[in-house]
């Protein structure tokens, strides 16, 4: 049985697969890029959680990141803006990733242009999406 942290992170994996780009889990830039961009889930961090006692739990606020990645040309603001648009109607249609998550939080994106020599430049930003959620143990 995968644990809490698991569950949590393969279920928004799983909420962003209906997106029109690729979402990959812990993957690398690929060397071209999708017309309709691509996501990349980064596990991120779970930091140090607030405990409380009787019974023993601990909160967390996990600092997940998705790596969002467009290269369409002419148009790639656009594109760019409706990918991370899409990624958070994702998000706020179940900001409890059915019950596993007490709330999701993404943070807004920093867009950075990347240029690539020979073709159209890389529109990129990382999106931190914190994840607030309960587990009995550190290891659940």
């Amino acid at each position: 049985m995968p644990s809490t942290r698991e569950s949590v992170l393969a279920s928004l994996h799983a909420r962003l697969q209906p997106l029109a780009a690729i979402v990959l889990r812990d993957g690398v830039l690929p060397e071209r890029i999708p017309p309709a961009g691509l996501i990349i889930l980064r596990d991120g961090q779970p930091g140090e959680p607030d405990v409380t006692l009787s019974p023993l739990r601990y909160h967390y606020q996990h600092r997940a990141e998705l790596e969002v990645v467009v290269q369409a040309g002419s148009d790639r603001p656009v594109a760019f803006d409706t990918l991370i648009a899409a990624i958070g109607s994702a998000l706020t249609a179940d900001p409890t990733l059915n019950g596993l998550c007490d709330w999701v939080e993404p943070e807004a994106p920093v867009p950075v242009d990347l240029p690539v020599e020979g073709a159209a430049a890389i529109k990129a930003a990382v999106i931190t999406v914190v994840l607030h959620y309960t587990t009995a143990s550190p290891l659940a």
